[in-house]
Order: structure tokens, then sequence, then C-alpha cells
């Protein structure tokens, strides 16, 4: 590796990181402190108050609700009228209710549970073993939503049991009580999770229970089996928000929901429990909400997606989806006009906060690791938009959508995604419609601002829908809109099936990364293990890249023997840089040498590098992909750092923080790849000619170290990447046959051309020398 290979590949590299830093400090600062914001807002008489963002996902400084034109206005009224108090309905008890299943052979993708306080999705657990939470390595048990057991008794009470998952195969029932595990009382919900938090995956366990009888007696038993890996969870509750689409009756009448408030007085869809239909269809759930005042009934009715049987070892099957559908029904005696509001989803991952760096295409505001994405089709065409979680967190400037044809809204994660995809947008031919197909959509905020400024990129972000005022008849048709709700991997060939295949984004290298992928994968159908396959590309890109490389060897061994011309020539012609110019130009013609041939492969291997970067920070087929098992801790993980050491307990926050500059984990491979690149230039790089020449090398070396820090957190399959191309240039240029300089570090043909330039045809000196003896006589 010669001096000129070093320093392009210190200072691209270099450039990348400090890039890559400046993004992060631009989209923390472009969210200033949105808290502040919030108050200084809430003081404007028309806008609400402090309090109101901490009860509800209200914009931190725009209030979703308002219509953002005239258009707007006219539907749902100019001036808002002072809304009649409806009675509220009768409060039933609240219900839990699952779709799916936990195990991967029952037909489903997904297990999603319900609840029926705001008739809202709760979660959706992935059940696919290659989407496992890579963060929280405990036992999983499944999710049981333990409560307190009546009367004060000592317990947890069971309120959910997911189908297919450890609980169930089991046997526990919903409305058991958990006394005791592996023989330890369990004194409640809060006791039972931390207990079950110090469990591995695969250790077996022992549930003692109590279950009511129907005769009112008490059955204790106890309960077997093993706990397993904890699926991933692409919804989940998080703060006080905790429920994903939550409707509610955004206007009725010409009466809005105020400004301040969740919903209209005496409506209470988004917090009191709903009414379950009778199950008529195993593989769908039923909402219903009445209004009787108002002689309304709103209905949410869901349907979970199943594989195909002549698919179902196809991983990418369109089965990662829940048929959504609201009806708003009017059993009264007067017609209605009204519009509804449905909340998007909350609570996406946050893996890899600490380390991932996501790519986005949105050039304001970069992306953070959840982001409200939008696409619409306006003239036959489709566009597509990305507000980033800083510019939601900061709350000025937002967007509000409604003059195009919606087709999907949702919230992207680094691997996951959560879309709402109207079932109009697919009956519209490419967006010849006239009308659009809802009335205005906005990104909102759902719960608090992360008072950690380096954590507004996991600002918990969402959307809001709001229907075009529909007038619905007394006993007639009823106002009726159905989506699909993909909640899945972002993996192209799946997201293809939904028209969301531009959620990933290769960035400006794509060109690169895509091609790159297919051969990764393809060597992975060979080998399945990712860790090889990265080496098997590693081997092919080098060896196509051979005779591109070889030259430059040859051109660094040449460049090694002219050193000591090239010292001669600097020591002649100290003062004038015109003529050591000169003549060193004349050297390098003389032994055919083109200083900037070694410039070419490093230019070639640039976008490589770059396309595997981005490759490794998009494909979800990485994602939890093991260099040697999963078992292992380390290294089990290739779109992630290698994570051998959890030290931050040892090291001060700032550098081992979540944020700090090298992260909560001491990873190895980074180590090995900076020390096999000074290695490198230790063995490769010519000594200096002069000084300069070797502070500029040991100015290398300490930037090898600054390298080896801004390094410290990339994928571990990227340093895989360069570990094995490292050896494979040490390996190259030790098979390279060796110079035959002499030990003045000229080869022969040098110094002989030098002897007869230095001393002319006759062996008396140069014709040059003659001239100046005859002009000085």
């Amino acid at each position: 590796m010669d001096k000129r290979f070093t320093t392009f590949l210190l200072v691209a590299f270099v450039v990348l990181m400090v890039n890559m830093q400046l993004m992060r400090w631009w989209q923390q600062k472009a969210a200033p402190a949105a808290q502040q914001a919030a108050q200084e807002n809430a003081k404007l008489a028309d806008k609400p108050a402090a309090g109101a963002a901490d009860k509800q996902p209200e914009l931190a400084a725009v209030a979703a609700d308002e219509p953002a034109d005239e258009k707007a206005a006219a539907d749902v009224g100019a001036e808002p009228k002072k809304p009649a108090v409806l009675a509220p309905p009768p409060q039933s008890p609240e219900q839990r209710l699952t779709l799916g299943s936990a195990d991967p052979k029952s037909g489903f993708r997904e297990l999603v549970t319900f609840t029926s306080a705001g008739a809202a999705v709760q979660r959706v657990e992935l059940n696919s073993p290659q989407y496992l939470d890579q963060e929280d390595r405990s036992g999983y048990l499944g999710q049981l939503d333990l409560g307190v057991v009546p009367n004060h008794e000592q317990g947890a009470l069971v309120r959910v049991v997911g189908p297919g998952t450890p609980a169930d195969e089991a046997g526990l029932k919903v409305d058991d009580v958990i006394t005791e595990l592996n023989g330890n009382a369990v004194l409640g919900p809060i006791e039972f999770q931390e207990a079950l938090e110090q469990t591995e995956p695969g250790d077996e366990f022992t549930l003692t229970i109590n279950r009511h009888t129907p005769d009112g007696a008490v059955d204790g038993r106890k309960l077997n089996g093993t706990l397993r890996r904890r699926p991933m969870e692409v919804i989940r509750p998080e703060g006080i928000d905790a429920l994903s689409f939550l409707l509610t009756i955004d206007s009725l009448d010409g009466e809005r929901i105020a400004k301040d408030a969740e919903e209209l007085p005496g409506i209470m869809m988004r917090t009191s429990p709903w009414q379950v239909l009778p199950r008529v269809d195993p593989d769908e759930i039923a909402f219903q909400y009445d209004l009787a005042e108002a002689g309304l009934s709103v209905i949410k009715k869901f349907r979970l997606g199943k594989v195909d049987p002549a698919e179902a070892d196809n991983p990418s099957a369109k089965a990662y989806h829940l048929d959504f559908a609201i009806e708003v029904r009017n059993t009264g005696d007067r017609e209605h006009k009204l519009a509804w509001r449905l909340d998007g989803p909350t609570g996406l991952p946050l893996e890899g906060a600490w380390y991932a760096m996501k790519i986005s295409p949105n050039m304001r505001g970069g992306a953070g690791m959840r982001d409200v994405v939008v696409g619409f089709l306006a003239n036959r065409r489709e566009k597509n938009g990305l507000v980033s979680a800083y510019t939601i967190a900061e709350g000025t400037d937002l967007p509000t959508w409604q003059d195009d044809w919606l087709k999907y809204i949702g919230v992207d994660a680094q691997y996951f995604a959560v879309a709402l995809l109207p079932a109009s947008a697919e009956e519209t031919d490419n967006g010849a419609a006239d009308e659009t197909n809802y009335g205005r959509a906005v990104p909102i905020r759902v719960g608090d601002v992360p008072a950690d400024r380096s954590k507004l990129n996991r600002t918990n972000v969402s959307f809001r829908l709001i229907s075009k005022v529909e007038t619905v008849a007394p006993q007639g048709k009823p106002f009726a809109q159905s989506f699909k709700i993909f909640s899945g991997p972002k993996k192209p060939a799946l997201l293809a099936h939904y028209g969301l295949g531009n959620l990933v984004y290769y960035g400006w290298f794509g060109w690169v990364a895509q091609p790159m992928l297919e051969v990764l994968h393809f060597f992975y159908r060979i080998i399945p293990n990712y860790g090889i396959a990265i080496i098997m590309l590693t081997v092919l890109v080098r060896s196509m890249m051979f005779p591109l490389s070889r030259r430059q060897a040859l051109n660094a061994q040449k460049m090694q023997e002219l050193q000591p011309e090239i010292k001669r020539i600097q020591e002649k012609y100290k003062g004038n840089m015109e003529a050591r110019s000169k003549a060193q130009q004349e050297l390098f013609r003389k032994h055919k040498y083109n200083p900037l041939a070694g410039c070419l492969p490093v230019f070639l291997q640039l976008p490589i590098f770059l396309g595997l970067y981005r490759s490794l920070s998009v494909d979800v087929e990485l994602r939890g992909a093991p260099l040697i098992s999963e078992s292992i801790r380390w290294c089990s993980n290739l779109a992630a750092p290698d994570m051998l050491w959890n030290w931050h307990n040892y090291l001060p926050a700032v550098l081992a923080g979540p944020s700090g500059w090298l992260g909560p984990y001491f990873n190895l491979l980074p180590c090995i790849t900076i020390g096999l690149f000074i290695w490198q230039q230790k063995m490769f790089m010519p000594p200096a000619a002069d000084e300069q020449a070797a502070m500029q090398q040991k100015m290398m070396q300490y930037m090898m170290i600054f390298m080896g820090v801004m390094f410290f957190k990339v994928a571990s399959g990227l340093c895989l990447y360069f570990i094995a191309s490292s050896l494979w240039g040490i390996t190259e240029r030790k098979l390279l046959p060796k110079s035959t300089a002499p030990a003045g570090g000229a080869s022969p043909t040098t110094a002989a051309r030098g002897a007869v330039a230095r001393t002319g045809a006759n062996g008396n000196g140069s014709s040059e020398t003659k001239k100046k003896n005859r002009g000085r006589a």
C-alpha cells in the first residue's frame, strides 16, 4: 500500500465519517428545544395548552385538526360550532383478543393483539425465526399483559395468551393467576416480569397457577414448558399513548373537535372499551361503538392476512397485513354530516439507535429512527415524501397533505415499516380519479419530546388521517372505507406486493449496492452463512480487480526503487521547486512510472465500499445474520457492531454511553481492521525521502487511530469485508516478484542511465556542464 493509496483511503474514509457526524449534528440542530417551543406556543391564544401534548398525540406546534386551506374549511365548517354534549355509551369490561399465531407453521406471519379499549391494535409480533429481537435476549414466554389480582391477592393475572407462544403451549389460559415461577413466589406483575428478565432462551420453566373453575372453585396446578427467543415487535406499547389505529369522530354536523381536546364532548371512542361483536370468522375481529343520541354506530373490522398454501415456503408471501374497514351506520331518523379521524401506528422498533445511521432521501432534516412516509398518485405519476422525526419533534413547518390521491401513509423504521394503504388506491387508474380519497393527513408526534437532544431521532411519531365529510342518510348506505395495514420487514420482494418498494432506499450508490446484494444473496444460497458470503464477495471483487491492483502494486514497488533518485533530486534542487518538478517528471518518464496509475483501483474500490456500507444499513436479510451462531452473542448480527464486551459501566458516558463516541460495547473487529491497515502501511510504504515525508507518514499513523474511533461502531459485516480485503492485499503484495534493485535503491538500468546522464557520451561530463564551462571561459 503506497503513500498515495493510504492517503486517499484515509481522506475518503474521514470525509465519509465526518459527513455522517455532521449529518447527525445537523439533524439534532434542526430540532432545537422542542419542549421550550411548545411552551411558548402554548401562550398564544390560538394554540393548545401546554398540557395537551402530554395527554394526546398532538403536534408540538401545529394543531392537526385545523383545516389547512379554504377547501378543508368548507368541508368541516369554517367556524366550529359549540358541540352538543352526547351521553357516553354504557361501559363494558375491557377485553384483549388476538389474531394469528406465534407459530410460523400456522399459516400466519404475525401474532396481533387487540384491546377493546379504543378498539385498537396493541402490538404486532412477527413469528419468523429470521426476525427476532436483537437487543432483548431474555427468555420469551409470550405477551401476557399481566394485571393485578382482584382483592389485593398475591400473584399476576393473565389477561391474554397468544396462540403458538410458549405460554399457550404450556396450557396457560386467560384469567389464570400465576403464583410461582420456578418455585419462587410471584407477588405481582412487576415481580414476575423482573424474574422473567433473568432467564434465557432455552431455559425450562415451571408455572404454579390458580385457575377458577365454572363452579367457583380454585384449581391449583403446575405448567411446564421451554422459553424461546423474543420475536420482533413491529408495533408495541410505548409511553402513555400506547395504542395504534385509534379512531374517533372528527366532525359531526358542523361541530369539530376543539383544538385542546381529544374528542367531541360525550364521545370517548379513543379510551372507552368498545363492544366486541360475535366472531363469525376466527380470522376476523369486529368492534362497535354506539352513539345512541345521534343514532350512529361506528364499526371497526380487522382481518389478518394468511399465507396461500401454495406459497407456504415463500418468506416473501403476501401475508404481512391486516384488512381494516371503518363503517359508520345511521340507525336514527335524521341524516348526519360527519368525518372521522384515524391515528396511525405507534411504538415502532428502535433497535440499533446507538449505532445505526438510517439512510433517507430526505435532504431536509435527515432521517430519524422513525419517520413518517407518504406516497401519492398525481397526474399518473407517483410522488413520495418523508418527514423526519427531527422535524416532527420540532413541530414547525409540518406539511398537510390533502390534494392528491393517497397511495399510502406510514411510519418507517430502520428495517421495518407500518403503512396504511387505502383500498381505493388499488382501484383508481394510476391516480386518474378527479377527487381525492381522503380529507387530509398530517404527521404527528406521540407523547413527549425526548429531553436529551441526542435522542431526538427516537421521537415516537405517527400520522393522522381525516376523512372527507360525508352525508349519512338514516337507514341508508353506511359511510365505509377499507384499508390494508402493512406491518413487516422492509424486504423488496415483500414490499412489491403492497406497492411500497421505494421504502428501501440505497442512496446515491444504489447502482452498486443492489448488484452486490444480489451476488451476496447468491453466495448465501450456496453456503448459508452471510459471514462466509461476505468473504466470498470480497474474493470475487478483489479477483476482478487483480489486474489493476497488480499494476498498482508494481507501480508502488517502482516508486520505492526510485526513492534514492528522488531524494538526490530534492537535495539538488532545494530552492527551485519548478526545476525539482521537471527533474522528477523526467525521471518518471524515463522509467515509465505514472504517479496517478495507483489511484484508479482506489476510485473503483470506493463505490464498492460505500455500496456495501449502504447494503448493510438497508438489507433486512443481514439483520440478525450471525458470523458463527446466533447462540453466541459476539458478532451475532452482521448489520451491527460485533459487541464483544459491554464496557459502559467502566468508561465515562461521553465515550461508552448510548450516544458516546465509542458506544456501550467494545468491538473487536474494528481493532483488527485498523491493525491490518497500520501493518500494511508499515510493510509497503516506501521509506521517507525527507523530513516532510516522514512527518506525513506519522500523521497518517495518527489518522489511522482517529479513523479507528470513527470506524468503531460500523457494521461487523463491513469490518469483515475490510479484513478479508486487507489480507488479500497483503498476500498479493507478498507474492509479487521481488525487486532487483541494488542496495542503493535504484535498479541497474536506472544507475546506468544516471551515470550516462552525469558523465555524457564521451565520459567527460554532460553536454550541459560543457556549455556552462564554455560560458565561463
